[in-house]
């Protein structure tokens, strides 16, 4: 809509009014055009939730990879001081790491060849006493008729069921393998080109911020590495504590338990409860009094290793709090399961640390 105004204009000798037109502007808005833009950014960011849901999986396993390579740089670090350069140091530390898990593996590969071939040996066996009415089995069959249950199951839809299962129980092993050789190989790609990804994830912090950004990024690495350590120092004594208590006593497979035992421990908080679990159970094949003591053993060692082993291990790597510890546990649990568990006290370590650097000086200094 366009309107004039008037404006008096004094020249030598003359007094002019001269109309000056303007123009006022335009209360239209391309309202299609901004409800267009909308309903496409909303239209991507779905699309995009829904692609990060899909590869939820390969995301977890690619942030464990990076944490896994986090916590071995500290050894790498280790190796370039003493006078090794970077690409000796990885190759060290890798070889190092698969001759560790090659040694782990052929301990578990003795105990399962042993019972795979006693089951296979006492099958015959039990087959023959389910016909005979005098033994336990036979008893049993004359009782429950498992045989013809069992025909039962193998016939018709329970076929298909009984097949579904194996189908299912193997999809999850091929799974479990896959993502075990895919995380090891990205682990030694992330621990190869740390230096280069740290450089590449700066380049995005502005130019003023970059220097203590860097600073701060050391820092957090340093802080994960020597949690992850820490983790499996206290890890490798309760895999000791149980390899020497399960010798002791009697109970068949001491390193592999030791090792299982070991291993869970790594998880943070149920570790070590769920293996004592494992061990007490396998213990019960010895007597049952073996196995309650085995019980109580980890009872006493759980109390000990959470306020003697974990405290001064992590007062030395992070100074985290055990309550912060137990939170960042249950949340990184609840959210990602077993790799949340794994990764939430250094991603809390970060959180802090960045708090304590970046955020809380900056509220201190209005």
């Amino acid at each position: 809509m366009d309107d004039t105004v008037s404006v008096d204009t004094e020249l030598p000798g003359q007094r002019t009014r001269e109309r000056v037109r303007m123009r006022q502007p335009s209360s239209h808005r391309p309202w299609f055009a901004i409800g267009f833009r909308l309903g496409l950014g909303a239209l991507v960011a779905y699309l995009l939730v829904q692609a990060v849901i899909q590869v939820q999986g390969v995301l977890m396993l690619v942030l464990l990879s990076l944490v896994f390579a986090i916590s071995v740089e500290p050894v790498v670090g280790i190796l370039t001081v003493r006078g090794m350069s970077r690409r000796s140091a990885v190759a060290t530390v890798i070889v190092g790491l698969l001759v560790v898990l090659a040694a782990l593996f052929s301990l578990f590969i003795p105990p399962v060849t042993s019972e795979v071939n006693a089951l296979a040996r006492s099958i015959p066996t039990w087959l023959q006493q389910l016909h005979d009415h005098h033994s336990t089995l036979g008893r049993l069959e004359d009782r429950y008729h498992l045989i013809a249950k069992a025909k039962q199951q193998l016939s018709g839809s329970g076929a298909g069921t009984v097949v579904n299962g194996l189908l299912g129980a193997g999809q999850l092993l091929v799974s479990t393998v896959t993502g075990m050789a895919m995380v090891a190989t990205l682990t030694m790609y992330f621990l190869a080109g740390l230096p280069t990804l740290k450089r590449f994830c700066l380049r995005f912090v502005p130019g003023s911020s970059r220097a203590r950004a860097e600073t701060l990024t050391d820092e957090v690495l340093l802080r994960t590495g020597r949690f992850m350590l820490a983790n499996v120092a206290t890890s490798v004594i309760a895999g000791l504590s149980t390899m020497i208590w399960a010798e002791a006593w009697g109970v068949p497979y001491p390193a592999a338990l030791g090792v299982l035992v070991g291993l869970l421990d790594l998880i943070p908080v149920v570790g070590s409860t769920i293996g004592g679990v494992v061990v007490s159970l396998v213990a019960l094949v010895v007597s049952l009094p073996v196995a309650i003591a085995t019980a109580i053993f980890y009872v006493v060692f759980r109390i000990a290793e959470d306020y003697l082993i974990v405290p001064r291990a992590m007062k030395f790597a992070v100074e985290v709090h055990p309550l912060v510890t137990i939170l960042a546990v249950l949340v990184g649990g609840s959210l990602m399961g077993i790799i949340g568990a794994l990764i939430a006290i250094p991603v809390a370590v970060a959180i802090g640390l960045f708090l304590d650097e970046a955020v809380f000086p900056r509220i201190a200094a209005r």
